[in-house]
């Protein structure tokens, strides 16, 4: 007590203070007494906020859930945190509730292009890398590792799923604690300004230290997360020395407090405290407690009235204590609440005999009981001895015991159930406590009937993570044990030391994600479900289950062919189960087998016609094969069996949109935004369809709300992106080269991984390019956009217009025939070929990729391309180019950057700066005849059917593959756009001096 109270005497900035103290002892010497006194001194002495976390917590985050609940009460509200958990709980069951962890269908974004075959092509070429362009496997807790990330956007969304609102979301189901610690410590750092002291106790750590340690220890010592003020001290208290391969770098920091025994001075002196004074009674006190302080407060409070009871020379400790106590209703219920793991009055009162139903309060005051925040448990040296009196005086009654314990718990999942809204309580805190004590108690009652039952329990917390494999690990063992069941504990011990004991690796929460191989956690689980697949004890049911939940574990692994073989295992076992075939039905789409996918799709749906999640799943996989109608009748179908399904009515939203029907895809929008208005990835959706409309205002103030609505985390990368992609397409350079710059620096991201890294550099690339005059660094950005995420179409065709501006001809044509080798029909790369090859004499090749160029982009015959635009426009610049090469190049580079664009808000500065080079009067004219005639030829198409196959209705591409149909994809619109960024251009050039009044 003197060291404690001594450190806070000391200036917390000084060398002498000591941040971290360690108190340990064997079981019963008194440390969390010791605790205690220390947090009640720091409240009432020197003004301190406490916390005290014990092992009822089994990660990092839910440490960090129970220091702010605890220093809540003190009146220090962690509302950031709060909020940032609570968005945590909700994506995490998002990404895990289709099943058993597996992705949902998509929602919010979506692909906005086609052609591309990775969604990082799709990323570069549009601007837009949606959420959930791929669903799959998608339970991050535990198993996914975010290097993966890296490797591009198809991976990263298809171990994500579709239902992450954001790039910030799917960082918090990724890495939670990555994410969550630094917010924590902020608001950690708002109370230690206003207190003198924040002090957080650790106690029962030699069972915490496992999965507590190393983020402990990075907390307190290496600001990985932020920094620890200075104000703020830690006490962790356990069996033990403080683990060397954790802590060996810190040991000269920390103040080790190490408790013994009572001698038997001390012993004497605290039994005459408690008026214990009988030399008699303190021989046997001396002789049953071994110096241990809780046995020797518990037989204090327990002294005999009778010299007969002090002579009785049997018993234990504990036994003694039982016989000392002259009420039977107050031993009986001491018995009882022995059962239990912890108790609060509830459970007193459901185990406890009815004539002590008003002995709660009594029992909570024992020396051996710690109560916290109403929740009472035992000291494991006096439980264990009073659970093995009862199971071996009344094995009957031992039964009935924990068998009505069982019910009691299992009622109150049912209750828990009725509130969560979920399908999948498993991701549930409370519910998931509330079955292993119901599975605790029911392995106590009856080993040999509930064994099955707790090893298929077991495969749900592999689905959880190792942090929840830890715990069933755990809960076995102890029922093992306290049962006196040798199988039960065998099989306790194995699954503990299957989970292995990282700190912090994959715990409930991920904590570890970052830091770990995917394989690492993904072996660790499935050794344990091969494990369990050899276990003569598990039934078909649980057997059926560990086959899908290791499916899991494999394709989280990218081991397809046995995650398959897996999930056909579970549907051989029972063929009417969807679990199997929506396992099936996942992994086949993660291996890019989508019409055997949507096959298994359709079992799942002839199973459980009446879920609309799986309606919902099922219609994103036919709007991405093609199969538009039946898309929308399964959206429609969900929305009907769920009205409050916001992710349907995205998707659907999607569906409309890209045929074409933005005003009901904003109908839509509204439905998921009125259950939803948070739902980020609805805004987005909802700009989408206003820039659709041409409502152009109205989406940039659409977009920039759903940036704003991540303002408590991360400013998000993709909304920011989004938001750039959108300003460049304005013709904002300067605005949009802003938010690349915003998005690049979000805090906490360092150097942008695949595929948001490829994406800024490459949009940072073309915005610099637009501004002009730093071309070298734009080059230096695409580049980089390469480096970052591998090759794009569109990053080649940008880096191709550089080359070619300066001079670099070879290298130019390089990158253009390296995206048309890609996508032969993209009338930008054709275009951007065509110039170059202007510019190198080949006439010939150019007048053809011009003709193709504008063939494409209109739908118009090759024929009528070639006569009406190709030949005069190679023609005009052959005959001026050799002498107005500068003025020609610049209007060229016009072009290229407003060809790229939907407004046009410089165009008339941009001319003048090419007037200023001043051209010859000949080429001005002739140019202005060339623009006219092609402007002519565009307005003749307005109103005609586009003659390809381009221009078809939604029925009519019901089996086409290309599923995007956005008005930029429709020839109706290319040829309004054209005439929208020509018009005006005519316009301008029509009223140059010199030109006026020229035919």
């Amino acid at each position: 007590m003197s060291a404690f109270r001594k450190n806070l005497a000391q200036d917390p900035a000084g060398e002498d203070f000591r941040f971290l103290f360690h108190v340990c002892g064997n079981a019963g010497v008194g440390k969390t007494s010791l605790l205690r006194q220390w947090e009640e001194f720091a409240r009432t002495q020197v003004e301190a906020a406490t916390a005290y976390v014990d092992d009822s917590v089994h990660s990092p985050v839910e440490a960090m859930e129970a220091v702010a609940e605890r220093l809540g009460r003190q009146g220090a509200a962690f509302r950031r945190f709060g909020k940032l958990l609570e968005v945590y709980r909700q994506r995490a069951h998002e990404a895990q509730r289709a099943f058993g962890g597996q992705a949902s269908a998509e929602g919010p974004a979506g692909e906005m292009s086609a052609g591309a075959s990775s969604s990082a092509s799709l990323a570069a070429q549009v601007g837009l890398v949606g959420l959930g362009m791929v669903p799959g496997v998608g339970a991050f807790v535990g198993a996914v590792n975010p290097q993966h990330m890296a490797q591009g956007a198809d991976k990263l969304w298809a171990a994500l799923g579709s239902r992450l609102p954001s790039h910030d979301d799917v960082r918090l189901v990724l890495d939670p604690v990555g994410v969550l610690t630094p917010v924590f410590l902020g608001e950690l750092a708002e109370v230690s300004r206003k207190r003198p002291w924040v002090i957080l106790f650790f106690d029962v750590y030699e069972r915490t230290g496992p999965v507590l340690g190393e983020w402990l220890r990075d907390i307190a010592c290496n600001d990985v997360y932020g920094e620890l003020p200075n104000n703020v001290q830690l006490v962790l208290s356990g069996q033990g020395r403080l683990d060397a391969r954790c802590w060996g770098d810190w040991v000269d920091q920390v103040c080790e407090i190490p408790l013994e025994v009572f001698t038997e001075e001390e012993t004497r002196t605290l039994l005459a405290l408690q008026g214990v004074t009988d030399e008699r009674v303190t021989e046997v006190v001396l002789r049953l407690s071994g110096g241990l302080p809780v046995l020797v407060h518990t037989l204090a409070q327990a002294r005999p009235s009778s010299a007969e009871a002090v002579d009785d020379p049997s018993g234990t400790a504990v036994e003694r204590f039982l016989k000392w106590e002259n009420d039977p209703a107050r031993r009986n219920a001491a018995l009882a609440c022995a059962l239990p793991l912890e108790f609060d009055e509830d459970v007193f009162r459901a185990v406890v005999p009815a004539e002590a139903a008003e002995e709660y309060g009594w029992l909570r005051q024992l020396a051996f009981v710690t109560n916290r925040s109403g929740r009472c448990r035992y000291h494991e040296v006096v439980r264990v001895p009073m659970l093995r009196h009862q199971r071996t005086r009344s094995p009957t009654r031992w039964r009935e015991t924990h068998q009505a314990l069982a019910e009691f718990f299992q009622a109150a999942q049912e209750q828990r159930e009725e509130v969560l809204a979920r399908d999948d309580p498993w991701g549930d805190t409370q519910w998931r406590e509330w079955r292993a004590q119901e599975t605790y108690h029911r392995l106590c009652a009856d080993p040999g009937r509930a064994l099955p039952e707790a090893l298929a329990e077991t495969a749900e917390a592999c689905g959880q993570g190792e942090g929840a494999l830890r715990r069933w690990g755990q809960l076995l063992a102890q029922a093992g044990e306290d049962g006196d069941d040798a199988r039960v504990r065998e099989w306790g011990q194995r699954l503990a030391a299957g989970a292995g004991n990282n700190s912090g690796a994959n715990s409930p929460d991920g904590s570890a994600a970052s830091r770990l191989e995917l394989t690492h956690a993904g072996d660790t689980l499935t050794s344990v479900l091969d494990a369990l697949l050899a276990a003569t004890e598990l039934a078909l049911a649980g057997r059926l289950r560990v086959h899908c939940i290791r499916g899991l574990q494999h394709a989280r692994a990218d081991r397809y062919e046995p995650a398959l073989a897996d999930f056909r295992s579970a549907i051989a076992l029972d063929r009417e189960r969807t679990d199997g075939w929506e396992g099936l039905a996942r992994t086949l789409l993660d291996a890019g087998r989508a019409e055997e996918s949507l096959a298994a799709w359709n079992e799942v749906v002839r199973l459980e016609p009446d879920r609309a999640e799986h309606r919902t799943y099922r219609g994103w996989l036919r709007r991405r094969l093609g199969l538009r109608a039946d898309a929308l009748d399964d959206l429609d179908q969900a929305i009907a069996l769920d009205p409050r399904q916001d992710w349907a009515y995205v998707n659907r939203a999607m569906l409309r949109r890209e045929v074409g029907e933005a005003p009901a895809a904003l109908d839509d929008l509204e439905q998921a935004l009125a259950i939803d208005p948070f739902y980020v990835g609805a805004h987005v959706e909802r700009s989408r369809c206003l820039q659709d409309l041409e409502r152009w205002d109205e989406a940039e103030h659409v977009m920039r709300e759903a940036a704003e609505l991540e303002q408590d985390g991360d400013e998000s990368v993709w909304i920011r992106l989004n938001l750039a992609s959108m300003l460049l397409s304005f013709g904002r350079d300067a605005d949009a080269l802003m938010e690349i710059d915003r998005a690049m620096l979000t805090p906490r991201h360092g150097e942008l991984d695949a595929p948001w890294g490829s994406w800024a550099h490459g949009l940072r690339g073309w915005a610099l390019h637009g501004l002009g005059g730093r071309e070298d660094e734009a080059l230096d950005d695409l580049d980089r956009a390469a480096q970052t995420g591998g090759w794009t179409p569109m990053a080649s065709v940008m880096r191709g217009w550089l080359l070619w501006e300066a001079g670099r001809l070879d290298k130019a044509e390089e990158e253009f025939s390296r995206a048309l080798a890609h996508d032969p029909k993209y009338p930008w790369c054709l275009g951007g070929r065509a110039i170059v090859r202007v510019y190198a004499e080949r006439y010939a090749e150019a007048t053809a990729d011009l003709t193709d160029a504008f063939a494409h982009l209109l739908e118009i015959p090759k024929s009528d391309a070639e006569a009406a635009i190709a030949r005069p426009v190679v023609s005009l610049l052959r005959t001026h180019l050799p002498g107005n090469r500068a003025a020609v190049t610049a209007a060229i580079r016009l072009v290229a950057l407003n060809t790229h664009q939907l407004r046009w808000p410089r165009l008339t500065a941009q001319v003048a700066s090419v007037v200023a080079l001043r051209p010859s009067p000949r080429l001005v004219i002739a140019a202005l005849g060339v623009l006219r005639g092609i402007v002519e030829t565009v307005r003749a198409l307005e109103g005609q059917q586009a003659r390809t196959e381009g221009h078809r209705n939604p029925e009519e591409i019901e089996d086409s593959t290309d599923t995007l149909r956005a008005p930029w994809k429709r020839p109706e619109w290319r040829r309004s756009w054209a005439l929208r960024v020509m018009g005006p251009l005519l316009h301008i050039v029509e009223r140059l001096p010199g030109v006026r009044g020229s035919t």
